[in-house]
């Protein structure tokens, strides 16, 4: 009895699936792949040449490797990693935000997930703040909704301000709340990012916002990175997918963060 075939998917969700695949266990061969996606050789080392022509792979002998990790990746990269789970994380966000709020939105790709949520939501009035130009952009056209830049120094790999002019800036608002991307979330150590200037533009939204709420995918724990942003009882909610380790969830329940599962 033949194999049935799996379903045929659109180029973009079948690379993001590839790079999953690769990210949990770090190669995989263009057959695996053919198995996989039930389409040919010549469309999978398409696919493959593509993402390392991003360099969020490394191409190697009859397949490819997970690219090493380094201090921090372009953005466009990491849009490819768990887009689903950055997804229904941005709609659990969204349904937190009221009218006539004001809210911060911190860099990364869920953020960026939750502005797009916003673009199709109901909400007829909200102020947006935000040091990320990939979502004032995202913002920018809706009649309904006022976004904040906050100038600064301009970090290339991810579309974002950060430096004195930022942080002076910022000290000058007031949020109802913020929701923060980490690059790294660990409950001993706190959350973290990989650059210096965007950990002390991000521990002044938490200063200056009534109630913090971190949003990552599974993906982020217990994964360490350069600078520590703030330590866990600065955090009220936490937004995460449902492949959170329970031990995980327990230990930040343990410290007084809602944990919220999707």
């Amino acid at each position: 009895m033949s194999k049935p075939k799996p379903p045929r998917l659109l180029v973009e969700e079948r690379r993001r699936r590839m790079m999953e695949i690769l990210d949990a266990q770090e190669r995989a061969t263009v057959e695996e792949l053919v198995d996989r996606f039930g389409v040919s050789a010549v469309t999978i080392r398409g696919d493959l040449d593509a993402l390392t022509a991003t360099g969020a792979i490394v191409r190697s002998h009859g397949g490819a490797l997970k690219r090493v990790e380094a201090s921090d990746e372009p953005i466009d990269v990491k849009e490819t990693l768990h887009h689903a789970e950055k997804t229904r994380i941005a709609r659990a966000a969204l349904a937190m935000i009221r009218d006539g709020e004001t809210i911060i939105l911190d860099s990364g790709t869920t953020t960026v997930e939750i502005a797009r949520q916003i673009r199709s939501s109901e909400l007829r009035s909200l102020n947006v703040v935000t040091n990320a130009l990939n979502i004032a952009m995202e913002l920018a056209n809706l009649p309904h909704v006022r976004v904040i830049m906050i100038g600064g120094l301009l970090r290339p790999m991810a579309y974002t301000l950060v430096g004195p002019s930022a942080e002076n800036a910022l000290r000058g608002l007031n949020a109802d709340r913020v929701f923060l991307g980490v690059d790294g979330l660990d409950p001993e150590i706190g959350l973290m990012t990989p650059d210096v200037l965007e950990a002390k533009l991000n521990a002044i939204m938490i200063e200056i916002a009534r109630e913090v709420v971190v949003v990552a995918d599974s993906s982020k724990f217990q994964r360490r990175s350069l600078s520590v942003i703030a330590k866990l009882d600065k955090v009220h909610k936490l937004i995460t997918d449902d492949a959170a380790p329970p031990e995980i969830a327990a230990a930040l329940r343990a410290r007084n963060v809602e944990v919220v599962l999707v």
